[in-house]
């Protein structure tokens, strides 16, 4: 751009210039016109002007006003012979014709610095450089050029005037540059402080995108490793059930088995009633023990009812099997859930209020479950005193409750109630595309 701008501003100044020089050669030959045609007629028809004419003349330009604009004025005949001088030892000479004389013969106005080797100036010993000024004279009745009159001008006026007009095209130019630079570099900048402040949003985004991997990461390991243990669990689950089974009705039922036998080989009436009484006990107990393994496999109908209701059903339970009394608190509105979530709720729960009864013998027990925008808080608290039991002594049923929360995404917390006893505490984030 300052190359640009340089090169701009010479050629600028280059046009400016000469168009100054030509207006005022111009100015100056429409002035002296006015005085010279009127002189010149002679030379239609003589090389040189009449005794008259060129008195008047040395009078016109004699003045020291004049002089000290105008110092030297001469006319050329088209051939190269002086016709008038103000040096009147050049009248009547003959020199090489100047370039400006040329041009003028062709009608046209010129202007050009002295050349100082030219024989005319020689003669006169100038030392001194003007702006020769080249005007045609034309015949009043033809207009045919009959001689050239070469103006000397002194050139300090128009240097200064140049020197200004100069300045003024390097300040403008300059000054231009300096408008278009300060655009650019405003472009500039704000393009760059826009690529500042997106790198720093992308950096920043890129950091959260780590922050969620990182997340994710912890979440899926944690979700792994609670399948894991979901699956050992209901592995050891289905053991007991097998072993309580195995050890509890199916022992009964075998000794049913062996009854059979002895009501065949019976003799008496009396006898066969006595073992069919023995047979039916022995079933009948067998039937209760059946009974009570799969109410505690089964969970109640809670698909359609809202998660206030869950939680309500399992405390009414809990209430009568223990003959304790629980507190109620829930501030839900009737949000729906996921399946998945209910049964997670109302296993821990459950599970959170047989510990209680069981390490604090159901003093003090409370549930409170509350949705604050996505994430589901549900806590079981007692008031029982003493230090706050670990998660391996709750035993296995709260360690499997610890795993299916964590298999949802959600986390347990067991900690000290402030007012005395243990508060057990689920923390689950809801989705809610999951919902019904």
């Amino acid at each position: 751009m300052l190359a640009t701008a340089a090169l701009a501003g010479m050629i600028m100044s280059g046009i400016v210039t000469k168009a100054t020089v030509e207006h005022t050669a111009a100015r100056t030959a429409l002035f002296m016109d006015s005085f010279l045609s009127p002189h010149a007629g002679s030379l239609a028809e003589n090389d040189t002007l009449a005794l008259e004419a060129a008195a008047s003349l040395d009078r016109l330009l004699g003045s020291e006003d004049f002089k000290k604009r105008f110092p030297h004025l001469e006319i050329w005949k088209p051939d190269g012979f002086v016709a008038y001088s103000t040096s009147s030892e050049l009248i009547g000479q003959k020199f090489a014709p100047p370039a400006g004389l040329k041009a003028a013969l062709q009608g046209t106005i010129s202007a050009q610095y002295t050349d100082l080797e030219a024989q005319e100036h020689v003669a006169r010993h100038i030392n001194k450089k003007f702006l020769e000024i080249y005007v045609p004279v034309r015949e009043d009745h033809s207009g045919r050029i009959i001689a050239v009159a070469e103006i000397h001008e002194l050139p300090g006026p128009l240097e200064e005037k140049l020197i200004q007009i100069r300045l003024q095209t390097w300040f403008a130019t300059a000054g231009l540059t300096l408008l278009v630079m300060m655009s650019l570099y405003g472009i500039v900048y704000r393009g760059s402080r826009t690529i500042a402040e997106q790198q720093e949003r992308l950096r920043e985004n890129l950091e959260e995108v780590r922050e969620f991997s990182e997340q994710n990461r912890i979440l899926r390991e944690r979700s792994q490793r609670a399948s894991s243990r979901v699956a050992e669990l209901n592995a050891k689950y289905l053991r007991n059930v097998g072993a309580e089974l195995h050890d509890g009705p199916a022992q009964l039922v075998g000794l049913a088995n062996l009854k059979v036998e002895h009501i065949r080989r019976a003799r008496t009436d009396a006898k066969r009633n006595e073992e069919l009484d023995f047979m039916d006990a022995v079933l009948t107990e067998t039937l209760r023990d059946i009974r009570t393994i799969s109410k505690g496999l089964m969970l109640p109908e809670i698909e359609e009812i809202p998660l206030c209701e869950v939680i309500d059903l399992v405390a009414r339970t809990h209430e009568k099997r223990t003959g304790t009394q629980v507190e109620l608190d829930c501030t839900l509105r009737g949000e729906p859930f996921a399946h998945s979530v209910k049964i997670c709720v109302y296993r821990f729960v459950q599970e959170g209020l047989n510990n209680a009864f069981k390490h604090a013998g159901g003093i003090g027990q409370s549930v409170s479950c509350r949705l604050e925008r996505s994430l589901l808080t549900v806590s079981v608290r007692d008031g029982g005193g003493g230090r706050t039991p670990t998660m391996a002594e709750f035993g296995l049923g709260l360690t499997g409750m610890r795993d299916r929360v964590e298999s949802l995404g959600g986390t347990v917390n067991i900690r000290q109630n402030k007012a005395g006893g243990t508060v057990v505490e689920m923390c689950l984030e809801i989705d809610r595309g999951s919902v019904k």
